[in-house]
């Protein structure tokens, strides 16, 4: 008897500690912003044919082979990094480009490339 107590105590007792065992903890999911879309006039463009969308840079940096061009409005700013092709021939291209409103805050790509191509033509 002695011997079904002391095994109906170890059973109660595992029975205890598993179900109270916190669950692993998660990291919290990173917001993405909603509606970032792709740049498709801007990968892959040359820094002439960024120009010709955009107008003059407000800034333009080179570092080496790569070079940064900044496109703006009174509305947000556009980043767009080129470097030049793996191939070694032919013009530095867009391979990246990020965008955000003038306080750092997120904002739409799309949104912000139509908003600094209006402010060029005036609109």
């Amino acid at each position: 008897m002695k011997g079904f107590a002391g095994a109906a105590a170890l059973i109660l007792l595992a029975g205890c500690t598993t179900g109270n065992t916190p669950p692993p903890a998660r990291a919290a999911p990173i917001p993405v912003p909603q509606g970032m879309s792709a740049l498709t006039t801007v990968i892959g463009a040359s820094a002439a044919s960024l120009m010709a969308q955009f107008g003059k840079p407000i800034l333009d940096v080179s570092e080496g082979s790569a070079r940064k061009l900044q496109f703006g409005s009174a509305i947000c700013v556009l980043d767009a990094y080129l470097y030049p092709p793996k191939s070694g021939r032919g013009d530095p291209v867009v391979t990246f480009a990020e965008t955000r409103q003038r306080n750092g805050a997120p904002i739409d790509q799309a949104s912000c490339a139509a908003a600094i191509r209006a402010a060029r033509s005036g609109r």
